[in-house]
């Protein structure tokens, strides 16, 4: 493809995926993603999920508190994304009747023992918050923002507050045991069912009283009775969450008409009200896009075309002898590199991961992976990473057999266990860390089993069918010969010295992505839904071309000094931006994570070391394959004889 058809091509792609990203979310579902229709009277099943915390990331089970348990606790059948996020979805003892609004419903009553008391407190100290779901909508708690006049949601209410009685200086630790749930609904008009639009919650503190002898559910609460017009409106008496104490847990359920389509009750969710960041995001890196694309062009355009035509004019053996540039290294430009094995499984592993991101995020775009099909982009980007590993082992086959290697088999294994074996190995001791802190986030050894059987079942022959194709193929010829003696390398400028251009060719593919890569840190670390996968593509493909053109900038400053040594230069230019992913994951930490576990800190390094390890691979197979592709093209321009 020459250099104004890549530009046509790279331009239309941009376009492309501008549209995708400025049009609104399209309303269309999948098979398995249909409505629920309630009739009046119909029951309505409350589900709880894990209690999180944006402090410790290490989420627990629901019932690792004494909250009120039903008669038998039922697992819901959860996908492996969501096992791996640490979902756990069980049944729960609140149940509604649709649009029959009731009041101060008695759960249960529990006394704590010390045991309870402290776990308790840690939860509330740890500010964790409890997860519920009522047909597949997470539930919230809105939360008016004064400087914007504007409704925001969170995810799920607090387990409970930390506080002081007037007059006292002594913190006490309540619980929010009485519940205000609302339930939005769409009506329609003409059958007289129902879709559930909406799930709120108010939590209250209460140190409930009752008359009588206590007698269940049936007991007469003189704190909240309906009968009497007493309703719980705040938390102005509330429950300490202390050894002994009896806790009476209550709610009250309303419900209320909404003009919320069901089709478009995720957007509450999904509201983005900094739309204009990501768009001076894209416009920003598409000042750095531009800047390279004019770099390239005048170099492809005004002095390759100019080097070109010198060097296809030169008649006379004087001149021939005064070559200069980067002519002058054609014989040993396409020498194969030390640890030549090493980069093929590198590229190997590259493009597998640009293939997993690639496909998954044209799906994404698609809708396929909307926030309502919970786990669904984790393991999608499991199963097609697998699949994948047909590319990766075509890849570093093709190359290995241009490099004159001859044990096709090592080279497979190698590409089909280094970074997967790597990216198990940090997955598992990060996985014992979270099991030994009882947290409901360990995968369990049958879900560890399931990855190892993916990995080694579908993986590893798919790695190894790859190669072998691959291996069959024809060797790619290089464009020139290749000397036997190996030119000597003249002294460089200090700014040409490898470590300087490396680190130098990592900072414009941070920057095309890093205001992007804040709201994809939130998402992950904060709890917060990420759904702009429109806005995601478009950086996605900048991030291509920036390594790229910068790979293929830097190694035409390289070969142009005489120095023919960019195989592996090529690779580390692109690839050093993730050192500057790790090194911002590290500020965000500090300045916009507020994690005090030590055992927290390791998760949060030990996940973000994955990523950039991952980012690495994928930049570095990027910029290697833009400068092979060019060096190809230069020297099978000039006439060498």
């Amino acid at each position: 493809m020459r250099a104004p058809a890549m530009l046509r091509w790279a331009a239309a792609a941009l376009a492309a995926a501008a549209l995708v990203a400025a049009a609104p979310a399209a309303a269309f579902y999948l098979p398995g993603v249909a409505p629920n229709d309630f009739q009046k009277k119909d029951p309505l099943l409350v589900k709880v999920n894990k209690l999180t915390s944006t402090k410790t990331q290490l989420p627990y089970s629901y019932y690792s508190l004494p909250f009120c348990k039903p008669n038998t606790i039922v697992d819901s059948a959860e996908n492996l994304g969501e096992v791996l996020r640490g979902d756990r979805i069980e049944n729960s003892p609140y149940v509604f009747e649709m649009r029959e609004p009731k009041m101060c419903q008695i759960v249960c009553k529990a006394k704590i023992n010390e045991k309870e008391a402290k776990e308790l407190k840690e939860k509330i100290e740890d500010e964790y918050r409890v997860n519920m779901i009522l047909d597949n909508l997470p539930l919230v708690v809105s939360i008016t923002r004064q400087d914007r006049n504007a409704v925001v949601y969170q995810g799920g209410y607090h387990v409970g507050v930390k506080g002081q009685y007037a007059g006292s200086k002594d913190e006490k630790y309540f619980i929010h045991n009485h519940l205000t749930f609302l339930v939005k609904y769409h009506k329609d008009e003409t059958t007289e069912l129902s879709r559930i639009v909406g799930f709120e919650v108010k939590p209250y503190s209460v140190n409930h009283q009752f008359e009588g002898t206590w007698n269940d559910k049936n007991t007469r609460l003189t704190t909240c009775d309906p009968h009497a017009n007493k309703l719980v409106t705040n938390s102005d008496t509330p429950q300490e969450a202390e050894a002994g104490k009896e806790i009476i847990f209550t709610y009250d359920v309303g419900f209320e008409e909404s003009d919320i389509k069901w089709a478009s009750r995720w957007d509450t969710y999904l509201l983005m009200t900094d739309d204009q960041i990501h768009w001076f995001s894209i416009v920003n890196s598409l000042m750095i896009v531009l800047f390279l694309s004019g770099m390239v062009a005048m170099i492809m355009l005004r002095t390759l075309y100019r080097d070109i035509s010198r060097y296809n004019q030169l008649e006379t053996e004087e001149e021939a002898q005064e070559e200069t540039g980067w002519k002058l290294v054609h014989g040993d430009v396409f020498r194969p590199p030390t640890n030549s094995d090493l980069l093929c499984v590198y590229v190997g592993t590259g493009v597998q991961f640009f293939g997993m991101l690639l496909v998954t995020m044209i799906f994404a775009v698609l809708g396929f992976l909307s926030p309502s099909n919970r786990g669904g982009l984790m393991t999608a980007m499991l199963l097609t990473w697998v699949l994948m590993g047909l590319f990766a082992g075509y890849a570093s086959s093709r190359l290995y057999k241009m490099f004159k290697g001859s044990e096709w088999k090592s080279i497979t294994l190698r590409t089909a266990f280094l970074f997967p074996g790597i990216a198990f190995g940090i997955f598992f001791v990060l996985n014992a860390l979270i099991w030994g802190e009882k947290s409901s986030g360990a995968v369990p050894f049958t879900t560890m089993f399931a990855l190892v059987l993916l990995w080694f079942g579908i993986s590893v022959p798919l790695v190894f069918v790859g190669s072998y194709l691959g291996f069959k193929q024809p060797a790619i010829e290089a464009p020139v010969k290749t000397n036997k003696i190996p030119r000597q390398i003249p002294e460089q400028a200090w700014y040409m010295n490898p470590a300087f251009t490396i680190l130098i060719g990592g900072i414009l593919p941070f920057g095309a992505v890093f205001i992007e890569l804040f709201f994809i840190l939130t998402s992950i670390w904060l709890h917060q839904f990420y759904y702009i996968f429109g806005f995601l593509f478009l950086v996605f493909i900048i991030l291509i071309i920036t390594c790229a053109e910068i790979t293929i900038v830097l190694c035409y400053f390289q070969l142009c000094s005489e120095d023919y040594m960019w195989w592996w230069r090529s690779y580390l230019t692109s690839g050093s931006s993730a050192i500057y992913l790790f090194l911002y994951a590290g500020f965000y930490f500090f300045t916009k994570l507020q994690i005090t576990k030590f055992v927290s800190g390791i998760l949060y390094f030990g996940y973000m070391l994955l990523a950039s390890y991952a980012f690495f691979v994928l930049t570095g197979t990027i910029g290697f394959c833009a400068c092979f592709w060019f060096t190809r093209l230069i020297y099978s321009s000039v006439k060498i004889d």
